[in-house]
């Protein structure tokens, strides 16, 4: 839980600073900007537990490969964080409408900039239901590799 938490609390702490940053340079659209540290909270949460469920999977230190090359960089990729996700070919757009990372940039995206587009719904609940399978994976993955 522990290491949960301060993965959460590293989301809301950079989501804080980087409104901050963003709010100096008038590139901040309030008050839906806000909604970007309750973003923060369901990210970092959903993220953590993602980085604890591929510890509790990897069999040793040398095996960190596998999910950073499976999952990260193709969510990178596909998830609209650097470039729309609407150029994309249809079988992409659908792998990236299945990462969590394109709901999270879907969402931050529409409140730093003040418009949300048809489907944002859609995305917070995804993030909630993620997030809740991923915190109970989590937890029961970890406490079965460290009971072991």
């Amino acid at each position: 839980m522990g290491e949960i938490l301060w993965g959460t609390t590293k989301s809301i702490l950079a989501s804080v600073i980087m409104l901050g940053v963003l709010t100096g340079f008038g590139l901040v659209h309030y008050p839906t900007g806000l909604w970007v540290v309750p973003l923060a909270v369901l990210g970092g949460l959903t993220f953590a537990c993602l980085g604890l469920i591929a510890t509790a999977l990897v069999p040793n230190i040398d095996s960190f490969n596998f999910p950073i090359f499976l999952l990260i960089f193709p969510m990178f990729m596909f998830s609209g964080t650097f470039f729309p996700i609407d150029i994309l070919p249809g079988w992409a757009r659908l792998v990236a409408w299945v990462l969590p990372l394109t709901h999270v940039s879907f969402l931050v995206r529409g409140s730093f900039l003040g418009w949300y587009r048809e489907g944002w719904e859609w995305s917070l609940a995804y993030l909630v239901v993620i997030a809740g399978i991923c915190f109970v994976a989590a937890l029961f993955l970890m406490k079965r590799r460290l009971v072991k």
